[in-house]
């Protein structure tokens, strides 16, 4: 996924009310730009780092720039991490298409936000004559406490363990169901979750592991030019 447009560069002054971040362009001005992000955040918020920002020409847009990225020091150096909540989704779907995701390639048909379970929809719907049909769930992760290692959530979700849940009943319907983390952290080597932050979700992917739900992570690459998925991480805990 290549943006548009260049980003522009700036410093974070503060992220406040989740989707709001004054940020200080480069030409001295103060401005608010959109955080499409509804998480915590941990560890990618501090005042004064540099952040990314894009511009819409949307002229029916409040907010002309949205936040992408952030430089983060995790320990191994500075490096870009993603903090756009609505990228993973078209990323995975690029993916998809191109049959680049090994575990999800092979379905004649992708259809994106089905309805199913108790009025939710799913990402994205795989399907094909000569197999079960295939949900496939997408979670952003941005959170790194310990070098190396990404994980989710970084807040309390009480949809996400819904989520898991009716993935659940569609594997005991006779489908298949996937849980894929998309960590937009270059240097991730491994994915876990963040038991301590949210145990009841946890507890439903514990639940949802044992009732077939399968879980996969991949990390992508992060340049000012775009995003794109790289490799697959190992799941450790």
């Amino acid at each position: 996924m290549k943006f548009p447009t260049p980003l522009i560069p700036a410093t974070l002054v503060k992220r406040y009310k989740r989707f709001l971040a004054d940020v200080v362009l480069p030409d001295g001005s103060t401005i608010t730009a959109h955080v499409a992000n509804p998480g915590a955040m941990t560890g990618l918020a501090a005042p004064g780092a540099r952040v990314w920002l894009s511009k819409s020409d949307s002229k029916t847009r409040k907010l002309a720039h949205s936040w992408e990225l952030i430089e983060v020091d995790f320990g191994t150096g500075t490096e870009l991490v993603g903090v756009n909540t609505a990228h993973p989704n078209p990323l995975v779907g690029a993916a998809l298409a191109a049959g680049t995701i090994p575990e999800l390639a092979g379905y004649a048909g992708i259809r994106r936000e089905v309805k199913y379970g108790k009025n939710s929809r799913i990402d994205f719907l795989l399907e094909d004559p000569k197999r079960p049909s295939c949900y496939v769930e997408i979670k952003n992760v941005h959170l790194m406490r310990k070098t190396g290692l990404a994980e989710f959530p970084d807040a309390k979700t009480e949809r996400g363990a819904k989520h898991l849940e009716e993935l659940g009943d569609m594997v005991e319907a006779g489908h298949r169901a996937v849980m894929l983390y998309l960590i937009q952290i270059g240097s991730a080597t491994r994915f876990a979750l963040a038991r301590d932050i949210d145990p009841k979700y946890a507890i439903a992917f514990d639940r949802a592991s044992t009732r077939g739900v399968e879980a996969i992570a991949y990390r992508c690459t992060i340049e000012c030019g775009g995003i794109e998925i790289a490799a697959p991480v190992a799941i450790v805990g």
